[in-house]
């Protein structure tokens, strides 16, 4: 049976972090109904993470969180945007864990935050992040903003693009051809469009 684990940085209960955690597994489980979800609340360990840092030992806890993660087929990993960057508690945790932990692991990023200026975050934190921890993120990130909640059609989408492509990692299933309306140079040489 193939695993997902879903690691969530929000700091509120509810919070909008596991919210598009949720709809982001969701989108995963649609293109990949056998999966299973296994969710992880940092807040949860926030205090646990922070006595592995400082003691180089985790609790029980924490140690079934970090099994529950490198021992996950694929990982989607949210985190609310702080200060421009992922906050402390998501990069603590990813911190504790072994660094080939994740070589190879596919991840489906995303974040949450108050405005769409901080979506940026995506490309310029968690991608580098994810790439230093040698994991494989899917080409589609998703960002939400305060306003996708309220109408959030477009939001939908991107989870949904984001999910198939996490499923067609982890299966044989291929994910859906994006159209990006690209012609090789060669075809236009050719005269075809």
């Amino acid at each position: 049976m193939t695993t997902i684990a879903v690691v969530t940085a929000g700091l509120s209960q509810p919070s909008s972090t596991r919210l598009l955690a949720d709809k982001l597994a969701l989108s995963v489980s649609s293109a990949l109904p056998e999966a299973k979800i296994e969710v992880i609340e940092l807040r949860d360990l926030a205090l646990d993470v922070t006595k592995n840092m400082l003691t180089g030992f985790p609790s029980p806890a924490l140690r079934a969180a970090i099994d529950t993660v490198t021992a996950a087929d694929g990982l989607i990993a949210v985190t609310p945007v702080f200060t421009a960057s992922y906050s402390g508690l998501f990069k603590s945790f990813f911190d504790v864990l072994d660094q080939k932990a994740l070589d190879g692991k596919p991840v489906l990023i995303g974040a949450t935050g108050g405005t769409e200026r901080h979506s940026l975050v995506l490309d310029f934190a968690l991608r580098p992040l994810f790439a230093y921890l040698r994991a494989e993120p899917v080409s589609t990130a998703v960002y939400a903003a305060s306003s996708d909640w309220a109408s959030p059609g477009d939001l939908d989408t991107r989870a949904s693009r984001a999910g198939r492509e996490l499923a067609a990692r982890l299966s044989s299933v291929p994910a859906e051809p994006v159209n990006s309306g690209f012609v090789p140079f060669e075809q236009l040489l050719a005269g075809g469009e």
